[in-house]
């Protein structure tokens, strides 16, 4: 289901139909722009702090905090290597049992998982390994519309979580 949210940013809560016909789930999801500039980790990290208090997550979780890193570390890459994009759109998206956290650019030079292994790719490993100690994972895709990419990074909510 994709929503548009008037300029371009906000927290959307809508109900969706459980694939198999259960009952509905609510799906939250935040989607903000920022500048690629050096104050926008910060600036990210702040409303993605907010964002997940209006999920429902303790600030006290681990959890809350692994998020807020990889948003920081994913922020300061693109800021870092984006070049050729003026900003980068940041996606907090969390249903029943998964928080997908992503930010997306507009430069068209490719990464790639395997960047893990150099010294510079110590971020994206970090990534990848906050994913994994939540259950999830890291995928890089293609933006839509051609231009640019999207790390995607996926949680596995624990149980309990709201």
């Amino acid at each position: 289901m994709n929503l548009a949210v008037p300029g371009g940013s906000g927290v959307v809560s809508v109900m969706a139909r459980h694939p198999r016909g259960q009952t509905a789930v609510e799906t939250r999801k935040h989607v903000w722009t920022v500048p690629l500039v050096p104050g926008s980790v910060r600036a990210a990290r702040e409303r993605s702090e907010r964002s997940l208090v209006l999920f429902g997550l303790e600030s006290s979780s681990a959890l809350f905090g692994a998020v807020l890193l990889v948003v920081s570390e994913l922020v300061t890459n693109a800021v870092r290597h984006a070049q050729h994009s003026p900003d980068a759109e940041v996606t907090l998206h969390m249903t029943e049992h998964l928080l997908v956290a992503s930010v997306g650019d507009l430069d068209s030079r490719p990464i790639t998982l395997a960047d893990t292994g150099r010294a510079a790719g110590q971020g994206l490993r970090t990534v990848a390994d906050l994913a994994r100690t939540f259950g999830g994972d890291v995928r890089i895709e293609p933006s839509s519309g051609g231009c640019g990419k999207t790390v995607v990074v996926r949680f596995i909510l624990p149980e309990g979580t709201p």
